[in-house]
């Protein structure tokens, strides 16, 4: 078996492992920013960033957390969106990824998000977001490595359980989608 820092990542990801808390996300996101500072040299580093996959999943525990990376384009856009049930951790290996939190205010038009600020992730600075955290993504730089740590299959959430919410632009703000 190899030592890599994945390796040692999902290692330290499971020693900690156990219902959300402030010390359990906080741990997952310090493991988050050591893993960004990775040698290239490593194979599973090295492959990600040759071949440079939209998404490839780096670790599925079964029933628990899961690692992907995502191989950004300058520009590529995500509108807001929740995950859900589920927390995350977003890092950047290479690059710059611009991320936008909003919150959910009522009105007579519907819901409507209101932006509360935005921040700039660069290489070892992980940031977590909640259940029902409203974000928005951008890569600013002509390409960025992401990765995206989450406490359960987001794909499962999102086209099985039906719990993410992916918000709708209509005349330049941002609505919750009509029921």
């Amino acid at each position: 078996m190899t030592n890599s820092s994945l390796d040692r990542f999902i290692a330290a990801v499971r020693a900690d492992w156990g219902q959300i808390s402030t010390r359990l996300v906080r741990q997952c996101r310090d493991h988050l920013d050591q893993l960004t500072a990775s040698p290239e040299a490593e194979d599973w580093l090295a492959t990600l960033v040759a071949e440079r996959p939209a998404t490839r999943e780096l670790h599925r525990e079964p029933g628990s957390f899961m690692l992907l990376a995502h191989a950004e384009q300058g520009g590529l856009y995500r509108p807001p969106h929740d995950h859900g049930r589920a927390w995350v951790v977003y890092a950047v290996q290479s690059g710059e990824l611009e991320i936008g939190t909003y919150a959910r205010v009522a009105g007579p038009d519907g819901d409507r998000l209101v932006r509360r600020e935005t921040t700039v992730l660069k290489p070892g600075n992980a940031r977590a977001y909640l259940p029902g955290d409203i974000h928005d993504t951008r890569c600013l730089t002509p390409q960025a490595l992401v990765f995206r740590f989450t406490e359960r299959d987001l794909k499962h959430e999102d086209q099985v359980d039906h719990q993410i919410t992916r918000f709708v632009e209509r005349d330049g703000e941002w609505f919750a989608p009509i029921a």
